[in-house]
Parts: structure tokens; sequence; C-alpha cells
């Protein structure tokens, strides 16, 4: 997965994430993806996306960024800077907006319980027209292009 040394990210470093969840038709399809960076760095050293099977949008993104912590784990436990696109999961995380459904309550809690192992997690809203969010966004894409594929050569 990485493309970097799990050492080189050292205390006085900052981890950034960059996160991405796509569910095609709502809910449908779903992907994810996440990338790693240095701060200050433009090259990503980690890039993972994955199928997560039939979920709502708001469900891919929260799970993303889920899954980009737990991997974090492996690279530091200081502070990170977490960046995504959903206006909507950034709000929850942040406190600012209330979580109406139930299903996406338990992933907040995943998402605290997740933060609690660094020293410090702060989430940030990002435009679609990010640079690393464009990428996160093919990621995950490619990954649904695969599981339609999939599913129409089983219909062939």
């Amino acid at each position: 997965m990485g493309l970097q040394s799990k050492n080189s990210i050292r205390k006085g470093d900052i981890l950034i994430i960059y996160t991405d969840g796509a569910s095609r038709k709502n809910p449908g399809h779903s992907a994810i993806s996440f990338i790693f960076l240095k701060d200050g760095s433009s090259k990503p050293f980690t890039k993972h996306s994955e199928y997560i099977g039939i979920k709502t949008n708001n469900e891919a993104e929260y799970i993303a960024i889920i899954k980009a912590l737990e991997e974090a784990r492996s690279y530091t436990r200081w502070k990170i800077k977490v960046y995504s696109d959903s206006q909507l999961v950034i709000n929850q995380i942040n406190g600012n907006w209330r979580i109406k459904k139930e299903y996406l309550a338990e992933l907040f809690k995943d998402v605290k319980e997740a933060s609690m192992f660094f020293d410090q997690v702060e989430f940030f809203h990002v435009s679609r027209e990010n640079q690393f969010i464009k990428i996160c966004d093919k990621l995950c894409n490619d990954e649904l292009d695969k599981v339609e594929g999939k599913n129409d050569n089983k219909n062939a």
C-alpha cells in the first residue's frame, strides 16, 4: 500500500489525508479511496481504493475516513489533517451539523474512536475541484468501473 517508509513520518510532521467515497445510485455500488501526503509535499506516498458493497454516498464518505484513519496508525500517532469534499460528513464530524440518521451516527462514533489513537486530528471540507480530491474521485470511479464490468460479464 505505502510507497514511503512507515518510519518517515516523524513526531513534528503532519500527515495529510484526502478521502472520497462514491456511490452509483444512492444507495448503490460504492467505493472508497484515500491518499496520504507528508505536509508540504505535493506527491502522495500512499494511495488506496476499494469496493465496499451497496452503501449510500454518505456512508461511503464516512467509511473512507475511518479506513484512512485506521491505515494512518501504521505511519504516525501524532498530528493528522483529513480533507474531504463531503460538506455533510465534515460538518457532522466537527459538530456543526446534527446527525439525523442512526446509521450515520454509528459511523460518526467510529470516526471519533479511530481519531483517539492520534495526538490531534483535524477535519476540513475542500472543493471537489481540489487536485487531490480529483485523484481520490478517480480511484473510486476506477473501482466502481471494475465492479460494473464484472456484473456486465455475468449477464453476457
